[in-house]
């Protein structure tokens, strides 16, 4: 958060996580009659693990590089890849992540709203790939991928004990190429082989609509009053916590404002946080300052000493006094649960819909070397206001409403939330 370069990142358990590496600092290697076909650079380590004995690993490695059969197949750089993430592995924390350098570029270019592939954002149950959610209008929601879905397979390959690097690598591709996805809806029993076509994704962080309760297209009207037909709400869905959000939330926000004063049918704000996987921890805080007044925590980080710091409110909102309510769902991670759980921790808003996803860590992004890579190291736990850890757990929502996955003719969280506002 002190610096523009080195932004705080609460990664989706989804998506946007793209392997099981950890960075390491380069050491110094005194190799004996031992020439690798990549010369590695040395540097000493850190005073920190000066106490580990590294001689096993080289050992390893020389006995690979004179032994193995198949000379051709020895890539050192993919050794040392290899051994880091054996090294990640056994931290059991699937947020801490070394990125190589085309990893990396991906993960920014998700961030930044542009990359090429299906538009899902992935995460891991156990050993199994599974789908966080997939992104509004994407190849993946068209071809009927669904939060929760286990891959199974990519082009019938199975994907069981692969870790999310993988997956990524096989699923992302050339826009116009294909690929097949082998996938279990959550709940059922049967396979479905999905072919999906390979887009650029672009992705809009915020979506905004004001409409009277009569021209909601996804609502069933005999379930509003008839008095309240032609009242109003306004509503607005945020995708990710991106590299352009903050800006897309400003536009949307003074225009609401605007639109409130002059409007007293609005009856308040329907804020979509569903299958949102995260981002920013700064944009979460920044978008939470439009609802909470200043000085109020918005979310509180813990360190690695127990030591905990708030993070407050700092800027005059705009929507201080509108009436709110939140839609979450299991595909609600991290920055989206740090901005439902403070909004209902102050008594702003009320929680419709799902359990959230539980994601309850923040991480730092910093730059590893000189050729694109990046870490992502999990550094401090995040609580609510009220001191409530979501990790693992989820934010339960105050009015529990599940999707009929069999009726798709209208969206029955969308309405409960309306309903909602019009008490």
């Amino acid at each position: 958060m002190k610096s523009t370069t080195l932004r705080t990142v609460l990664i989706a358990f989804i998506t946007l996580v793209l392997g099981y590496y950890i960075g390491v600092n380069k050491i110094n290697i005194d190799w004996k009659n031992f020439k690798p076909h990549v010369v590695v650079a040395s540097k000493e380590p850190p005073p920190s693990v000066t106490h580990v004995d590294f001689s096993p690993m080289w050992d390893v490695l020389a006995k690979i590089e004179n032994s193995y059969y198949d000379k051709t197949a020895i890539d050192s750089q993919k050794l040392l890849n290899g051994a880091i993430s054996g090294m990640v592995s056994s931290l059991d924390d699937p947020y801490t992540v070394y990125l190589p350098p085309k990893q990396n570029d991906d993960f920014k270019q998700g961030l930044a709203g542009t990359f090429s592939g299906i538009g899902a954002e992935l995460g891991m149950n156990g050993k199994q790939i599974v789908v966080v959610a997939p992104l509004d209008g994407s190849p993946a929601q068209k071809a009927g991928v669904k939060p929760g879905d286990a891959v199974l397979k990519v082009d019938g390959q199975q994907t069981f004990g692969w870790n999310l690097n993988q997956a990524v690598e096989k699923i992302r591709g050339p826009k116009g190429s294909n690929v097949k996805l082998t996938i279990q809806h959550k709940g059922e029993t049967k396979f479905a082989d999905l072919q999906i076509t390979r887009d650029t994704i672009q992705v809009k962080s915020v979506v905004s609509w004001v409409k009277s309760l009569q021209d909601i297209s996804q609502i069933e009207k005999k379930s509003v009053p008839v008095a309240s037909q032609k009242s109003k709400v306004a509503y607005v869905r945020l995708s990710q916590f991106g590299d352009t959000t903050n800006q897309e939330w400003v536009n949307i926000v003074n225009k609401f404002s605007l639109e409130l004063q002059r409007d007293k049918e609005i009856k308040g704000i329907v804020f979509d946080l569903r299958n949102n996987p995260g981002g920013y921890l700064n944009d979460a805080l920044f978008i939470s300052s439009d609802f909470l007044p200043v000085g109020k925590t918005v979310v509180m980080q813990e360190d690695r000493k127990k030591e905990r710091t708030s993070l407050n409110v700092t800027r005059s909102g705009l929507l201080l006094d509108v009436p709110v309510v939140i839609l979450i769902n299991k595909g609600s991670a991290s920055a989206s649960e740090i901005v439902a759980g403070a909004l209902r921790d102050h008594k702003r808003a009320t929680l419709v819909g799902e359990t959230s996803f539980g994601k309850g860590t923040v991480q730092t992004a910093e730059p590893i070397g000189e050729n694109g890579a990046g870490l992502h190291v999990t550094v401090a736990k995040w609580l609510t206001p009220n001191g409530t850890w979501v990790h693992q757990k989820g934010l339960t929502p105050d009015v529990e409403v599940a999707i009929d996955t069999k009726d798709q003719s209208h969206d029955a969280q969308l309405e409960k939330a309306i309903l909602q506002l019009l008490k």
